[in-house]
């Protein structure tokens, strides 16, 4: 069993880390103050071929593999939870399903421009009565001949206003259940189609999170992802691979709190000597550092799965659990570490706290996580 990363993954960790730390770093505190969205970030990955990872070269993509995917999204996430989300919901939901179930047409128009960066992707399932229980939606996609009419509101949705192309999902059947459910690929100029009401959050304030509004928009048909009815099984592919995505940004927010409060402990000083002599702080820091490696060696093994196309389902809704509640739980000590201070924002500690808790919701609650672990330990 061999735990060393290639040489050509430690050059591109080293890359990214510090694209990260020179780019990204700096202004990661004013996009979540004010809330604006560094569009400019998706230019600069894009140049360094991030924005199509795990896509072959021939669609311009970087043929990376999903462990490459990984080390990438853990390193922009130690810095800029905000940029790593936006990108894995890109790469994962928003540009994955085009390539796993478009056709040629629908390749050469969209996935060429979503690799490359000149289009930014977006995945639409989450409705005001469909969360966890995505068979509930109700956004409906009448068969008009040549095209279909759309109707119905999404909420949650990552990159909502900055998206080019959204896969959305929607009722094409009312008689079936979820195998009524089909994939519409929704343009942003789209008529009948808009931007409602963008959310004011807790955290990842620079990532647009909101409401799509469908009023008989037209939608092409040729716009259809795969067949009717299918829509539910493209939706339910792709949860493993975004699972495993968000278990890499978990741990990159807690490696970042990790680090910043580590270098704290060493400079704070009461009682006349550093902090980081004291019994106590060692003790968590010893806690932090073990939970991180944990979380870390789950997330590779799932990834390592996911290359491998071995079975994966148990290792990645592991890798998402575990991955986001060490976020939470990391964030939480450095912000105890750090005292007062950790609680004001002058202290990026502060961030990565507020940052951490939507991981241990979205892309499927870890409640949600649990449940899939357990019924593949009960099959």
């Amino acid at each position: 069993m061999n735990f060393d990363l290639t040489e050509e993954q430690l050059l591109l960790k080293r890359m990214v880390r510090e694209f990260a730390e020179n780019e990204l770093a700096p202004k990661a505190a004013y996009w979540d103050e004010t809330g604006t969205f560094p569009r400019e970030n998706l230019k600069k990955m894009a140049e360094l071929d991030l924005m199509g990872m795990p896509f072959p070269e021939t669609v311009g993509g970087a043929g990376m593999s999903v462990l490459d995917y990984v080390l990438v999204l853990e390193e922009i996430a130690r810095v800029c939870p905000t940029t790593a989300v936006i990108l894995a919901v890109h790469t994962s939901v928003g540009t994955m399903p085009i390539y796993l179930f478009g056709n040629q047409q629908q390749k050469e128009k969209y996935l060429t421009k979503l690799c490359r960066g000149e289009y930014l992707g977006a995945f639409a399932l989450t409705e005001p009565t469909a969360g966890s229980d995505a068979t509930k939606i109700k956004c409906s996609a009448e068969d008009k001949g040549d095209h279909y009419l759309v109707n119905g509101t999404k909420i949650f949705i990552t990159n909502a206003g900055e998206a080019d192309v959204y896969c959305t999902f929607v009722v094409t059947d009312k008689t079936k259940s979820h195998h009524g459910i089909s994939c519409l690929l929704i343009e942003k100029n789209t008529p009948g189609f808009k931007v409602g009401k963008i959310e004011k959050k807790m955290g990842l304030n620079g990532s647009k999170t909101g409401e799509l509004i469908f009023e008989n928009a037209i939608v092409p048909k040729e716009n259809l992802l795969g067949q009717e009815g299918e829509g539910f099984k493209i939706a339910m592919s792709l949860l493993d691979g975004g699972r495993i995505g968000i278990g890499a940004q978990g741990i990159g927010i807690a490696q970042g709190a990790y680090d910043y409060a580590l270098a704290y402990t060493k400079e704070r000083k009461q009682f006349g000597q550093p902090i980081s002599n004291f019994q106590a702080i060692q003790f968590k820091l010893a806690d932090m550092a073990t939970r991180i490696d944990a979380a870390r060696l789950l997330v590779y093994q799932a990834a390592y799965l996911r290359d491998q196309k071995l079975p994966h389902s148990k290792q990645a809704s592991m890798a998402k659990m575990y991955g986001t509640d060490t976020a939470m739980w990391v964030a939480t000590e450095a912000v105890q570490i750090l005292g007062g201070y950790g609680y004001i924002r002058e202290y990026p500690v502060e961030r990565y706290f507020r940052d951490a808790k939507i991981t241990q919701i979205y892309e499927g609650t870890n409640q949600i996580q649990r449940l899939v672990i357990a019924k593949n330990i009960l099959k």
